[in-house]
């Protein structure tokens, strides 16, 4: 696999002859939107084939696979054309394998809103271990609130990928609530409550295992919400399901700040079985213009974690997402949310070459909006996703997780299915 970097003048015919590659597997990798409107400093990934098949009438993807000793599951990462589907015509040429060699497993998660389009949530599937429908709440007394999960569910399963519960102390309001986690975690009778409305969802619903989500926990609960959590692997041992955590991104143990000083690291990692680090959002909302997750302080969290958890109870958190911040920057300002493939569109139509800060190892630029505001934006693209799952290869952590699936962002999957074996999870 290549990652190719635009530059003037590139147009993706002159790519395909210059890698010797068909120009129409550059458009499938990269689901290009329009091959003619390539920015300069945009990535193009390039995969080789080795092994390649001509669908014959009668075929199947699972009579492929059988033939050729592989998987319905690896067929689809092979050929993304599909979109995660057994559309086959007789004369189609699948590619049964590439040269790229994965250089380890990684258990692979997503968080996904119920109101995903349904067409990426299928082209994604094959892409992962496990599905996380966000989210469960839950009331002060304990009273479990589920989400509209049957379709993710059901989704996951048919797609021998597990699902997996989530619990979250958000509010009315959808917003994280640390009265809500106080309320909670000083009660032992609510916590009674919404442990065993959680393990009736769990069975009843084909759940694999539990994601607790519980942010901005007040730094006096910490010992409690690890006591929480420590009670709910318990009732989850009999069944020999897994409890995993969402972690903020901390460096140290006595990191101030309302959204590190609930999460005791050294608690949580004796009462879960796996742990997500939040590893994005230093560039944010309401912040100055920088990378969502630059490379050096991804690090950082993970050298500091490791201290406290094992290797295999880890996830690294990897954002599906950028930010469009007004500038210079000013208190009071906020960014605007923006999707990684979203953000090479716009940078075609205003014109902006695309740069790439070799610190950070994240992709970014600037433009004038229509009001004539200058504009800078960070995102991810092929190289920024290609570190850091190196990142999670090179320490041997457990898997990734992605928040969130939502957006569209095929490069993503390219470079995760080139660079690691993606692990089975039903």
């Amino acid at each position: 696999m290549d990652i190719h970097v635009v530059r003037p003048g590139d147009t993706l015919y002159r790519l395909a002859r210059q890698y010797g590659v068909p120009m129409d597997r550059l458009l499938h990798d990269n689901r290009l939107p329009d091959p003619s409107q390539l920015v300069v400093g945009q990535t193009i990934v390039i995969r080789y084939p080795v092994l390649t098949y001509t669908v014959k009438e009668g075929d199947t993807l699972w009579s492929i696979a059988q033939a050729h000793a592989s998987t319905v599951r690896a067929l689809l990462r092979n050929n993304p054309n599909l979109q995660g589907k057994d559309l086959l015509y007789p004369g189609q040429v699948l590619v049964i394998q590439y040269q790229d060699r994965p250089q380890g497993v990684l258990t692979v998660n997503s968080y996904a809103y119920p109101w995903i389009d349904r067409s990426l949530l299928t082209a994604t599937l094959p892409y992962l271990s496990q599905l996380t429908p966000f989210t469960h709440r839950f009331t002060s007394d304990g009273t479990l609130i589920p989400p509209d999960d049957e379709v993710l569910i059901s989704a996951a399963l048919q797609s021998s990928v597990s699902p997996l519960l989530c619990l979250a102390n958000l509010d009315e309001n959808d917003r994280f609530s640390s009265q809500l986690a106080q309320q909670l975690l000083n009660d032992a009778q609510a916590q009674d409550r919404l442990i065993a409305a959680v393990l009736d969802a769990v069975e009843r619903k084909e759940y694999r295992g539990v994601d607790v989500d519980f942010e901005y926990v007040y730094g006096e609960d910490a010992a409690n919400y690890a006591g929480f959590l420590t009670r709910l692997r318990a009732s989850l041992a009999p069944k020999q399901l897994p409890l995993s955590v969402a972690l903020a991104a901390k460096t140290q143990d006595d990191q101030p700040g309302r959204l590190y000083e609930g999460h005791d690291y050294g608690l949580i990692a004796q009462a879960v079985d796996h742990a997500l680090l939040m590893t994005y959002d230093w560039g944010y909302v309401s912040g100055p213009p920088m990378a969502v997750a630059p490379l050096p302080q991804v690090r950082e969290v993970v050298k500091y974690a490791l201290t406290h958890f094992k290797r295999e109870q880890l996830y690294l958190g990897i954002p599906n997402y950028g930010y469009n911040w007004p500038v210079p920057f000013k208190e009071g300002n906020r960014a605007v949310s923006v999707g990684n493939q979203e953000a090479v569109r716009l940078a075609w139509d205003r014109h902006a070459a695309i740069r790439f800060d070799e610190t950070a190892q994240a992709p970014w630029f600037r433009y004038v909006d229509e009001n004539g505001q200058e504009r800078e934006v960070w995102f991810e693209d092929a190289r920024s996703i290609q570190a850091k799952i190196r990142l999670a290869l090179e320490y041997g952590l457990h898997g990734v997780g992605y928040w969130n699936l939502d957006r569209p962002f095929p490069q993503n999957w390219v470079i995760l299915a080139s660079t690691a074996s993606i692990a089975s999870q039903v």
